[in-house]
């Protein structure tokens, strides 16, 4: 190099230095000192501002020239198209790196055939591990940059120029296709260096200077694409689409419109030129506004020009390669049960994009549905999996048979419902349009509307950060109307949700709608607010935010049948408890298997601690982890962890027998928590709160199960509410309700020292303040038949002599019990000189209002004188069964048949919520 020359760039080098600014490192500073060895250098700031006006100009007018093409007229399509082509397009992440591009070129190249050719639609490179730049974002902060007059962009372009020149070295090698490359792309930097520069000079940056910027990565990569493919040796042709493709915008500016009869125009004029190649690689998201000014397509352009490129050429298919297997029926992010839909509709994919599902964007699909095209969302990473194809009516009843009436369900999250109301507002034309226009003028966008049919008031969803605005705009515009009473109040309800369902087979169908609203009713999910349109594409309703993921859980699991999942939480990790867990694990699989119940266990709570697991507690060693890895037991708390789970059905089961978990049953269940427990305290306990929690059950749809409160694991308060239930009539109700004191008096007869009777009861369960003796089970009994009896208005017989009552100690209590065996002596053989025997039962007599509990005598040939070992006996004297009572017999104690018990408790919860049964 001269002495001049190597002046020269030293002068040029600190020139861009200088332009970058001095808060820019060195090592920045270097970088950027890279794109003036490949790219003519653009000199920095005038230094003056007739200088800088000069060069304003002068570059507006290149960028002009740059972005002119000359008009086509409007041409009929010719034969070159037709069903032999098929589009196929790749995003962000297929193109990612020289391996990526490598893969998608060379499956591309596989596809063309003697009779059929192929459009390949690409976007800008994304970001690899081994390269985390992503183009587009990239060029964009680079124009914000520029715009904001921070020379920094120049960093920015360094960092573009390096990814598409090392990724180009890696596909291409050491080729006369890398030399083409990296000369167009030199080319590029350099037009755009003198664009970016024109920017910081004004400081702004207008919309047509933005496109033409931003398109370049879509053209970088649809050349290396292209060069790739003739490498491979395929017949292949690069088109920029900014040749073909002419929009123009929509009234909001958030979209565009195709000019189809220009665009086909010139797609003839682009194959008169370049022949009919077998492979195109065609730019996605770019293309040209009427007055030949470079454009994009906005918001999920490159899907767009995909569809677009399908319509003009006619194709048989649409391919959209990214990175997921499809459309799921819901986020799995949310719902690990999500599946991926074989098929929809053009107008399901709408609405499920509108509502935020990874679906394309409802204008990309209008050019396919135009002309019947079916497009195919696939994962280039899994090709093995089909995809989620979108397609017509007819084309997606073939797939379903018809039988599938709800595709997908997605959500709108944190959104802001207003509500405007008032008794002035009936029968008054134009409050909608006065309400929608004072919000639409304020630039805020309606989520959802829903309005009742009494006028009285109108409710919306807007966008979390927009509701303080929208009740500024309404309280001004109803001003006069507040004050004067007409419009009583704009409210702003925050922290909202949208839900939505989706699927064109509601279409007439009963149904639906209620099966959506009980599941939501189900997982204690209230509904604030309800639209649906006369389509019945969609039903959307509006939910708290903190319900979301619960609520979308519950209606996906209620229409896919797939797993009813319930958290269990057990309070009484012990007898009962522990065996309720053993039982659990044994057949969990089983119950997953055959009857699609996923039962969870999520928190296990003792007196003194408590284990919580958000992903489930594990079955085989949870009372290590109970012991090693548990917290101080707190119920509220143990309450509030399963009601904030995201599975949507939550139960306590209280395997104990204290009052400080029953205490806790009201709370849980507002909490939207079900109950199942074997613990009388509630059922036998003071009657307000007893009360309180059978009218919650009834109001709502939580569920409070307690068949294990009588008789453990016999069906006996389902046999009295089927009773009830059916208009039978309860005249009496008897049973031998302990198992302890139904063994010693199936055992002990006059044969036996009446000494050993009483020796072998009297520390048993004979005292009424016994919670297993039994008075409590006796209340409950009655409460059912609907007397509310408090449990200390039960008579009790009390088997223990009454002056022994009042005994200090057991041991005085058992030195003096032989004082009394002449009396039970005495009672024993009388009654059976008579041929009767003994029993002690509790009794309900429902005619007279009354329960008790006595020592009472029965025929031998009567039920309750054939009782074996510790077995209870329930008779039932009804309208129905008056002359031979209804008799449930069976063990009435053990750990093994309460768990059953409470364990067919949850079971028949699971069918309430859904699983079948």
């Amino acid at each position: 190099m001269l002495a001049s020359q190597k002046l020269a760039h030293r002068a040029g080098l600190e020139e861009r230095r200088a332009c970058i600014g001095p808060h820019v490192s060195r090592s920045q500073q270097r970088v950027v000192g890279r794109v003036g060895k490949l790219a003519p250098h653009v000199s920095g700031a005038p230094a003056n501002a007739i200088r800088q006006t000069s060069v304003v100009r002068k570059l507006l007018r290149v960028a002009a020239a740059a972005s002119t093409v000359s008009g086509a007229a409007a041409e009929k399509p010719t034969g070159v198209r037709g069903a032999h082509w098929q589009v196929h397009k790749f995003g962000g992440t297929c193109m990612a790196s020289a391996d990526r591009i490598r893969a998608t070129a060379e499956l591309m190249a596989s596809t063309v055939g003697p009779d059929s050719s192929t459009c390949v639609v690409v976007s800008a490179m994304g970001n690899h591990p081994t390269s985390p730049i992503k183009v587009t974002d990239l060029i964009l902060n680079m124009i914000k940059k520029a715009s904001r007059q921070d020379a920094a962009f120049l960093v920015d372009l360094a960092a573009l120029q390096e990814k598409h020149v090392d990724t180009a070295k890696l596909l291409l090698g050491q080729s006369p296709e890398l030399t083409q490359f990296v000369s167009s792309l030199m080319d590029d930097i350099t037009n755009l260096k003198a664009m970016l520069q024109a920017m910081s000079i004004a400081g702004m940056s207008t919309d047509a200077f933005s496109d033409f910027v931003v398109g370049h990565g879509e053209l970088w990569s649809g050349r290396l694409f292209a060069l790739c493919c003739k490498q491979l040796g395929a017949d292949v042709e690069f088109m920029d689409t900014r040749d073909v493709l002419v929009v123009t915008p929509t009234s909001d500016g958030a979209s565009v419109d195709l000019d189809e009869a220009v665009s086909n125009g010139r797609m003839d004029a682009w194959f008169k030129a370049k022949g009919n190649k077998k492979l195109i690689v065609a730019t996605g998201f770019i293309a040209r506004s009427r007055e030949g000014t470079a454009t994009t397509l906005k918001r999920n352009g490159s899907d767009f020009s995909a569809t677009i490129m399908g319509a003009l050429l006619r194709c048989r298919h649409i391919t959209i390669w990214t990175d997921v297997d499809g459309v799921y029926s819901a986020d799995p992010r949310k719902v690990p049960e999500a599946v991926c839909l074989p098929s929809m509709t053009y107008h399901e994919a709408w609405e499920l994009s509108y509502f935020g599902a990874n679906v394309l964007h409802p204008r990309t699909t209008l050019p396919a549905m135009k002309y019947h095209i079916p497009i195919t969302i696939r994962n280039f990473f899994n090709q093995s999996a089909p995809g989620t194809r979108i397609s017509d009516v007819a084309s997606d009843a073939e797939v379903y048979g018809g039988k599938n009436t709800i595709k997908g369900f997605a959500t709108i999250d944190n959104v802001t419902l207003i509500n405007v109301e008032g008794t002035g507002m009936v029968g008054v034309p134009g409050i909608a349009s006065r309400i929608f226009s004072s919000v639409r003028d304020a630039g805020i966008n309606v989520i959802m509307i829903s309005q009742a049919s009494s006028e009285q008031s109108i409710c919306f969803a807007v966008k979390g950060t927009d509701g303080d605005a929208a009740q500024r705009v309404l309280n001004e515009r109803f001003a006069d109307s507040i004050s004067a009473g007409r419009v009583s109040a704009v409210q702003v309800i925050p922290h909202c949700c949208v839900l939505a369902a989706v699927g064109q087979g509601m279409v007439a169908r009963k149904g639906v709608a209620a099966t959506m609203m009980s599941a939501l009713a189900k997982a204690n999910v209230n509904i604030k607010a309800i639209a649906q349109g006369s389509s019945e594409y969609n039903i959307t309703v509006l939910i708290d935010q903190v319900d979301s993921e619960r609520a979308l859980r519950a209606v996906h699991s209620r229409f896919y049948l797939s797993d009813v999942p319930i958290g269990v939480g057990i309070v009484g990790p012990g007898l009962i408890g522990g065996t309720l867990i053993a039982q659990l694990r044994e057949q969990r699989q089983q119950l997953k298997k055959e009857f699609g119940i996923d039962l969870r266990l999520l928190g296990v709570a003792s007196s003194g601690k408590m284990l919580l697991r958000e992903t489930g507690v594990d079955l085989d060693n949870w009372k290590q982890d109970l012991e090693d890895k548990s917290v101080a037991c707190d119920l509220d708390k143990f309450g509030n962890f399963l009601s904030s789970h995201y599975i949507p059905n939550r139960v306590i089961v209280d395997c104990t027998a204290s009052d400080a978990p029953a205490s806790k049953y009201m709370t849980w269940m507002q909490q939207g928590i079900h109950v199942v427990t074997p613990n009388k305290k509630l059922g036998s306990g003071p009657l307000d709160q007893y009360q309180a929690v059978r009218r919650m059950q009834r109001e709502g749809y939580i569920h409070f199960f307690y068949e294990g409160t009588v008789g453990a694991g016999l069906p006996v308060i389902g046999t009295l509410k089927h009773l009830l239930e059916t208009g039978d009539k309860i005249i009496k109700i008897e049973g031998i309700l302990s198992g302890t004191l139904s063994y010693i008096f199936n055992t002990y007869h006059s044969s036996y020292c009446c000494c050993s009777f009483f020796r072998a009861s009297a520390l048993l369960l004979t005292s009424a303040a016994s919670s297993s003796s039994p008075p409590p089970q006796v209340a409950i009994l009655a409460r059912e038949c609907g007397l509310m009896l408090e449990l200390d208005s039960i008579p009790v017989q009390s088997l223990v002599p009454e002056p022994l009552r009042a005994v200090a100690s057991s041991a005085d209590y058992m030195a003096r019990l032989p004082e009394f065996d002449a009396d039970m002596d005495a009672k024993l053989r009388e009654a059976e000189a008579s041929g009767d025997c003994l029993r002690y039962v509790g009794v309900v007599d429902a005619q007279n209002g009354k329960g008790s509990v006595e020592l009472r005598r029965y025929p031998k040939s009567h039920p309750f004188a054939q009782l074996q070992g510790s077995d209870n006996i329930i008779s039932f004297t009804t309208a129905r069964y008056f002359k031979q009572p209804l008799i449930v017999r069976g063990p009435g104690a053990g750990a093994d048949v309460t768990a059953a018990g409470v364990f067919s408790d949850l079971l028949r919860l699971a069918a309430y919520l859904g699983a079948p049964s």
